[in-house]
């Protein structure tokens, strides 16, 4: 039996919100209270607005980045600036919205509406994603092995951090292979696994030239820069001990928690995770849950705020967002379609 979903936006984002504020009033409750109500009332907003534009700013690169990835993928006319940029905000605003990582194929259908169709465009630009979290997972590889080395790990999060560095070595190595060998158009009868493959070959062009590859390297490089010192800053606007190996710590189990969003943003999972990390530095498990509470809404506020300012831009709606999926199939087959005819 199809449970019927309701037409009203409104009716439709109550039923997201309301399971969100109890999972996170429930959390709250199993808190120290008094800490919870003592952390919110010594926040420095001047801190936290500081850590909204430092996030600005991570966003900002990191959409250069992925840029630079299409420009070497694609050719001219290239998308601009604030176009791959709108994209970029878009996909962030799908991520935390909806679960799943729906937010990949969000940007590729915001992009692709504006570029010259050609053979092959949407696997283009598909390819050009899964190229720039491969340079996500150059910076993340690096970031986790500072914080071996010079971080309070919970025992806990030793075995994920593990895991998550064999799993980001073998996409770096997935990735280079696919980009040596050479571009072939997508054809009819592939499996699905092979048309994914067929599909992520294309947009690795860049990994193939030295001085682009570097320089979308060196973007994303200052893109994570930021995130760290923008978790850095949230300590000060919290009231935490402030401290670079805990900031790359949580930046860490923050993106690791993130990987499988199973409900929109894992509301709840994060901030207890985050708490859990702090407890190593001397911090209060409510005092760390708040701080999580506050670090999730700082980037939130930039992320979703721009990404819904540009979905009203490009007449899309959540609903468009949850059929990505099945939008996806849909311009699969249409770049088929023009490939054949060309």
């Amino acid at each position: 039996m199809r449970i019927p979903i309701p037409r009203r936006r409104w009716v439709r984002l109550l039923l997201v919100l309301v399971p969100i504020a109890v999972l996170v009033a429930l959390a709250v409750w199993r808190t120290d209270l008094g800490v919870a109500g003592r952390a919110f009332r010594a926040v420095s907003w001047e801190w936290v607005a500081a850590a909204v534009l430092i996030n600005l700013v991570s966003i900002v690169v990191r959409a250069q980045a992925w840029r630079i990835v299409i420009m070497q993928a694609m050719p001219p006319p290239w998308p601009g600036r604030r176009l791959v940029f709108s994209a970029f905000c878009v996909g962030l605003l799908a991520n935390a919205a909806l679960p799943g990582r729906v937010g990949e194929l969000a940007r590729v259908a915001v992009l692709t509406r504006h570029v010259r169709r050609r053979p092959g465009t949407w696997a283009t630009i598909t390819g050009t994603v899964f190229t720039h979290r491969l340079y996500d997972v150059v910076v993340a590889l690096a970031l986790v092995v500072y914080v071996l080395y010079s971080a309070r790990i919970p025992d806990w999060a030793v075995p994920g951090l593990a895991i998550a560095i064999g799993i980001g070595v073998g996409f770096l190595i997935a990735g280079v292979l696919l980009a040596r060998r050479q571009h072939r158009p997508v054809t009819e009868g592939l499996g699905p696994a092979r048309r994914l493959l067929r599909m992520a070959r294309h947009g690795l062009t860049v990994l193939r030239r030295p001085v682009p590859a570097l320089q979308a390297l060196f973007f994303q490089l200052i893109g994570w820069t930021a995130q760290l010192f923008a978790v850095y800053t949230a300590f000060l606007a919290f009231g935490v001990d402030p401290s670079i190996p805990a900031a790359a710590l949580v930046l860490v189990i923050m993106n690791l928690v993130m990987v499988f969003p199973f409900w929109p943003g894992n509301v709840g999972l994060v901030q207890a995770a985050v708490a859990l990390v702090l407890l190593r530095y001397g911090e209060p498990y409510g005092q760390g849950f708040l701080y999580g509470v506050g670090l999730q809404a700082i980037e939130a506020s930039v992320g979703v705020g721009l990404g819904l300012l540009f979905l009203a831009r490009e007449g899309f709606s959540f609903a468009m967002l949850r059929r990505m999926p099945e939008v996806t199939d849909v311009d699969i087959d249409e770049d088929e379609r023009v490939e054949r005819i060309a």
